[in-house]
């Protein structure tokens, strides 16, 4: 018999194609995200290199205008749907030099000097990360901002708090819904701490070892709006995965608090429950029971915060085997970051309507109040009067009938500490509220400004 015969081979230069294929993964369509970012990076990269001490010098002034002028008119063109990121592209990158070069000749084939795509698409990374932070930052206040308002309004409509899932004490509207709002103040915490690590410049670390130019590494970090440069050049590049990872923790924690707020709303809008009734255009029909409006929104968020986590830890499982220094493992950590940020923003999104419509029946949450809800506050007035705790605790439980004349809104009145049914300061809430979006307002204006004088156009175009 003869020898099988190999399939032919296709080259793209000395590249196998099926290895390009492979290599660019779902760069062609993910890096569409980051074309602005990276016609941004590679225009403070040409505006710093043209001030490059050096004889003759690499780019003339003219010569970086008519260079930013181009990469401003590449942006249109992908906006508009007239360019794209062809598959021997392989990436974002390439794409844009390819345009350059074929519309400024030599000038487009200069650019690359002084970099590495290693530290190009940790810039590009970072400077859409800066965007979608600052988002969703303002888009989790504006949930937060719902909720308080929400609280407030209903802040002492008597509520069964719960443990186990089971009757436990006197609670409030107010108390319930302004609790979620704090949860989102702190997960701002974390959105900033992420912000504050992300606003580094990576850029001029080239693969991780810098160059042997003479690079200003400050002036580029200033042209982007970044708080400072990153210092050591070999970390710049081992900061790839690590800052995806930081970014989509911090989210997760986003979708962790909105996790339990769904869980809480079905709960509580379920018709054994009707404490609350969701805004019926923000429900789902069945394709066989005519009555049903379904919280399809509500399970979906749950659902999604599963996801949020698994992206986190994909990264961070990821990044922690990598040896120091590039590895191509990076690029699978750009898709879950895209995807974190998408899952986090449009989740924020649509829980602002939803809680803006929530309808609060006044009613059944005053139905829901049983004695023993009364049990433990019982036994604590008790206290009060010179009784043992032990001693009033087995009195309350031996004594339940007794309860039976409570009044929840006494009881919810009473609570008067901090922070308590009968003492939230919702204007502390609001206060924070309004200095965390003075924040996102200053880093926003400080950025757009920034890239708008880079372009010399108003960004975002």
């Amino acid at each position: 018999m003869g020898q099988a015969r190999k399939p032919c081979q296709t080259l793209v230069g000395t590249i196998a194609a099926e290895v390009l294929d492979y290599t660019a993964g779902k760069d062609i369509e993910l890096d569409a995200c980051l074309v602005d970012a990276d016609c941004i990076g590679s225009a403070a990269h040409v505006v710093m290199l043209a001030r490059m001490p050096g004889h003759p010098k690499l780019f003339r002034p003219s010569d970086r205008k008519t260079i930013v002028g181009e990469l401003v008119r590449i942006m249109r063109g992908f906006h508009g749907g007239k360019l794209t990121i062809r598959v021997a592209d392989q990436d974002v990158h390439m794409a844009v030099e390819r345009i350059l070069t074929a519309n400024l000749g030599d000038l487009g084939r200069k650019i690359h000097t002084g970099r590495s795509r290693n530290d190009q698409v940790a810039v590009d990374l970072r400077l859409y990360g800066k965007e979608q932070l600052l988002k969703t930052m303002e888009e989790a206040l504006a949930l937060a901002d719902v909720l308080l308002n929400l609280g407030r309004a209903h802040a002492m409509i008597p509520m069964v708090g719960r443990t186990h899932m089971q009757p436990a004490m006197p609670s409030s509207v107010g108390l319930w819904a302004s609790a979620y709002a704090e949860s989102l103040l702190e997960d701002m915490v974390l959105l900033r701490s992420a912000y504050a690590l992300n606003d580094q410049c990576p850029l001029g670390s080239a693969a991780g070892y810098g160059v042997p130019l003479p690079i200003d590494r400050h002036y580029v970090s200033r042209l982007l709006g970044f708080s400072r440069p990153l210092h050591n050049v070999f970390h710049a590049g081992n900061t790839r995965g690590k800052m995806e990872a930081i970014i989509l923790s911090a989210l997760a924690q986003v979708m962790i608090s909105l996790s339990r707020l769904a869980q809480d709303m079905m709960l509580f809008t379920m018709p054994e429950f009707h404490y609350m009734s969701l805004p019926p255009a923000m429900g789902t029909g069945s394709s066989i029971m005519p009555q049903k409006n379904n919280p399809d929104v509500l399970e979906l968020v749950r659902a999604r915060a599963v996801k949020e986590i698994s992206l986190a830890c994909e990264v961070m499982q990821l990044v922690r085997g990598l040896p120091g220094g590039y590895n191509r493992d990076l690029q699978e950590a750009k898709e879950p970051l895209l995807s974190g940020f998408h899952l986090a923003r449009s989740s924020l999104r649509v829980m602002v309507p939803l809680i803006r419509g929530l309808k609060v029946n006044r009613e059944a949450l005053l139905a829901g109040f049983k004695p023993g809800v009364f049990a433990a506050d019982a036994a604590l007035e008790l206290v009060g009067k010179g009784v043992s705790f032990r001693d009033a605790y087995r009195h309350v439980k031996e004594h339940l009938r007794e309860l039976d004349c409570m009044d929840p809104h006494q009881a919810v009145a009473r609570k008067r500490h901090f922070g308590a049914t009968a003492g939230l300061d919702f204007q502390l809430l609001a206060n924070r509220i309004g200095a965390e979006r003075r924040f996102v307002r200053q880093e926003t204006r400080r950025y757009y400004g920034a890239i708008s004088r880079l372009l010399g156009v108003t960004y975002p175009l």
